[in-house]
């Protein structure tokens, strides 16, 4: 019988009223954020869970980085 860790997940969202296009996400997380022709991110409905480091921080840039302030990470609870 194996221990199971409990992890929680996240996931990069973005407001589409407030964004306006300028494609900072892109440059700083681009492991997670692709962008349309217009330069409006699009983002995966798939969640990390919050042991992946890398993409934490480069979630937490994007966030941070985006100047109308549209990223936010959304955290969701542990998973079994």
């Amino acid at each position: 019988m194996g221990v199971r860790r409990r992890t929680e997940s996240l996931r990069l969202r973005v407001d589409p009223i407030m964004c306006d296009g300028y494609g900072h996400c892109r440059e700083l997380a681009p492991e997670l954020v692709t962008l349309d022709e217009w330069g409006y991110p699009i983002l995966s409905e798939q969640t990390f869970v919050a042991t992946r480091k890398d993409l934490i921080h480069s979630a937490q840039l994007a966030v941070r980085g985006c100047p109308r302030q549209a990223l936010w990470l959304e955290q969701f609870g542990p998973r079994n």
